[in-house]
Order: C-alpha cells, then sequence, then structure tokens
C-alpha cells in the first residue's frame, strides 16, 4: 500500500460545498485533482475535447472554445445526447487524470474531486470516499443564487444525481459544511489524521 499514494474521492452533490472543502485539503499540502476544472481546460482553445464536441453537437464551439450554455441546450433533457458527450469528455478527464497521478505518485495521500463519483463508479478505485452534505434547503439555496439557475435546471441536475442521503450512506467520512468554514475545516484536519493513522 505504501508504494503509492493513498486515494481519497471527494464528491457530493452540487451546492454542497465541495469546491471549499476540496481547497481544504489542498490547505493541508494534499494534491487535489479537480475534474471539473480538467474539463474547463478541454473545453477551453487547443483543448482536446473541442474538436470532437465541435463534430458530435454542430455549433457549439465559438472562438476555438465550447460554449458550455450552447452546448448544455444541445443536450438539454436527451439522454442519448448526455450518454454521446460522456463518452467524449470521459476518457480525455480519465487521461488527465492519469497524467495528474504521475506527477504526484510519491505524495502520502491524494484527493479526487470528481462530482459524479458513486454516479460513475468510480468509487470502487478510491481508498476512501468524502462525502461533502449540507441540509437540502440550503442547498436549494446556494445554488439558486447562482448565475442562470433555475429551479427546473436545478432539479434536472439532481435527477442525474445518486440522493444525498445514499452518498452519506455508502461514504467513510461526511463533512457538513452548514456551520461555517472553521468547523468544515476542523472535519477535513480530522478526515486526514484518521487517513494517516491507517498508513
Amino acid at each position: 500500500m505504501a508504494d503509492r499514494p493513498l486515494l481519497i474521492g471527494l464528491t457530493g452533490s452540487i451546492g454542497m460545498g465541495k469546491t471549499e472543502t476540496a481547497k481544504m485539503f489542498a490547505r493541508l499540502g494534499i494534491p487535489v485533482y479537480d475534474s471539473d476544472a480538467a474539463v474547463h481546460r478541454l473545453y477551453e482553445p487547443g483543448g482536446a475535447a473541442v474538436a470532437p464536441i465541435a463534430d458530435a453537437f454542430p455549433g457549439t464551439v465559438k472562438d476555438g472554445r465550447v460554449d458550455r450554455a450552447a452546448l448544455s441546450k444541445a443536450v438539454g433533457g436527451n439522454d442519448a445526447a448526455f450518454k454521446r458527450l460522456e463518452s467524449i469528455v470521459h476518457p480525455l478527464v480519465a487521461a488527465e487524470q492519469r497524467k495528474f497521478m504521475e506527477r504526484v505518485w510519491d505524495a502520502p495521500m491524494v484527493v479526487q474531486d470528481i462530482p459524479l463519483l458513486f454516479e460513475t463508479g468510480g468509487h470502487t478505485r478510491m481508498d476512501a470516499v468524502v462525502v461533502v452534505s449540507a441540509p437540502a434547503d440550503l442547498q436549494r439555496e446556494r445554488v439558486l443564487a447562482r448565475d442562470g439557475m433555475t429551479a427546473e435546471k436545478l432539479d434536472h441536475i439532481l435527477s442525474r444525481q445518486m440522493p444525498d442521503v445514499e452518498k452519506r450512506a455508502k461514504a467513510h467520512f461526511v463533512v457538513e459544511t452548514d456551520k461555517g468554514l472553521d468547523h468544515a475545516f476542523a472535519q477535513v484536519k480530522a478526515v486526514v489524521a484518521a487517513l494517516k493513522a491507517r498508513r
């Protein structure tokens, strides 16, 4: 086990505070792989996803980058289109992930921040899974405060995500984000201490 980093899967539904929690692991000196950031890079000019997405979804690439709003409209509530998009993006994200892991292979532990960790079966590759959670009413309030978000869009996103209660049940650790950043950071430190004790 000690010849590779301990893999920590970090996940949580939209609006739960996962981004802030990932930063807390980074503050403790733990390398964090951010799959959302990888997708953003793949969608930027020169990114490996730009050409295949332009082919699969005409009109969704503008000025050499994927127009996320146009892509979201093109995929809409169409499951077949969504699966097609995933078949383009997932292998590219996996390749980015492998490159990242090669760079941090000597670290004692590594966090992989993956929104759909359970939904894609990624949790089976992790040594421990941390779920970021908050009450549903606070989650809705946070997400609906985002630019361009509507209740309908949020419900559609949530329909693709495993319910929070199920994620919590499957997690090794849960970080609650409804009691302030200091409280969340204390929980992150406790998770890291518990995992270090395992090594």
